[in-house]
This record gives C-alpha cells, sequence and structure tokens, in this order.
C-alpha cells in the first residue's frame, strides 16, 4: 500500500507540475517573461504563488523547469524518430523534423523558447541550460553530415541548418494564426535537401 501510495503522490505532483508548466507557457506567451509574476502564473493554473514557489523555488526556477520539460519532448521526437531512420541522411531528416514536431511547434512554445534564449546572456542556469541544448544538437547535425561530407563542408551545413531553425522558430512568435508544423518540416526538409544537392554538386 505504501508503494502504491507513493505512486499515486507521485502523478498528483506530475500532473500539478505540469498544470503549472502548461500556465507558464501561456502566460509567458500573453505577458512576456519579463513582466509576468508567479501571482499571474499561479492564477492561470489555478493555484497559488506560495505553491509554485514550494515547487520551482522562484520564476527562474519555473521557467528553467518549463524548458527542460519542452526539452523532453524534444529529446522523446528525435529517439523515436530515429526508430525509423535507416541512413545518415535519413537520420538528418529526422532531426530537423523533431525540431518541428505538433508537439513543440506551436507560437506559445516557440515565444516562450525565444524568451528564454534572450534570457539565457544575463541569468547562469538559464547559459548552462542553453548551451547543453546547442551543444546537443550541434553535435547531432555533425554526426550526420560528417558521414556524408568532408568535416569542412559538414560545419557549413550544420551552421546553415541551425540558423535556418532558429529563423523559423523567431518567426514563428510573431504568427498571429496557428502554426502548421507539418509545412514546416516539408519546407526544412526541402532545404536540407538543396544544401545537400549543393555540396554534392561542388564536389
Amino acid at each position: 500500500m505504501d508503494h502504491i501510495g507513493a505512486m499515486a503522490k507521485k502523478r498528483i505532483r506530475d500532473i500539478r507540475n505540469e498544470a503549472m508548466i502548461a500556465a507558464t507557457i501561456q502566460t509567458v506567451y500573453e505577458r512576456g517573461y519579463q513582466s509576468v509574476t508567479m501571482a499571474e502564473i499561479a492564477a492561470k493554473a489555478g493555484t497559488s504563488a506560495a505553491s509554485i514557489s514550494y515547487y520551482f523555488g522562484s520564476k527562474e526556477g519555473l521557467l528553467e523547469a518549463t524548458m527542460r520539460y519542452l526539452l523532453r519532448i524534444l529529446q522523446r521526437s528525435l529517439i523515436q524518430r530515429f526508430k525509423s531512420a535507416a541512413t545518415p541522411e535519413d537520420r538528418l531528416y529526422a532531426i530537423v523534423d523533431a525540431n518541428f514536431d505538433d508537439s513543440l511547434f506551436t507560437v506559445e512554445q516557440c515565444s516562450i523558447w525565444m524568451q528564454f534564449w534572450g534570457s539565457a546572456p544575463y541569468t547562469p542556469r538559464f547559459a548552462r541550460l542553453h548551451r547543453i541544448n546547442r551543444s546537443r544538437v550541434r553535435s547531432h547535425l555533425r554526426h550526420e553530415l560528417r558521414a556524408q561530407m568532408p568535416a569542412d563542408q559538414a560545419e557549413v551545413v550544420r551552421s546553415a541548418i541551425q540558423c535556418y531553425m532558429d529563423g523559423v522558430w523567431l518567426q514563428a512568435t510573431q504568427s498571429e494564426a496557428a502554426l502548421d508544423a507539418a509545412a514546416a518540416r516539408r519546407e526544412a526538409r526541402r532545404v536540407v535537401t538543396r544544401l545537400l544537392s549543393d555540396v554534392s554538386m561542388a564536389a
């Protein structure tokens, strides 16, 4: 019974935390990270600012937890897509697709991601998380690209792909309509295909 009770308590805590994270994403999108208050996030989540402080410590702690939650979604999407990727080119497309997954590529989540990036240079805990994520994406891209071309060319293509993805996410924050993740994936694949083709023709 103690074990079952502990599991139930954990599930309740996870549900509560996810509700706070969902409220954070929506409220930061509506009000902006610098302007939003713990009380506003708590009101959106149907809880109290004291509860957020108890679970996350501060607004910084809540944003960090939110970003870690989104990064876990990204990682799960990538792992799932890798399962059906047989070649380096397939895995390259899988990396790009994961970054425009339906569960991630929304105006609200693009907005909080960009606001997190903007705050990272001024907040050490954000900067560390940002470096980890950027390094992980960079490493994945390099690995698959270097299986297809010389290292110097792979680095140019890798930089172009990351800049493209960042630009699409930044543009998405200004969208007044819901985003079309499937269309974003198709367009990103076309960009990657063109980059690979250009390298092949130059060889």
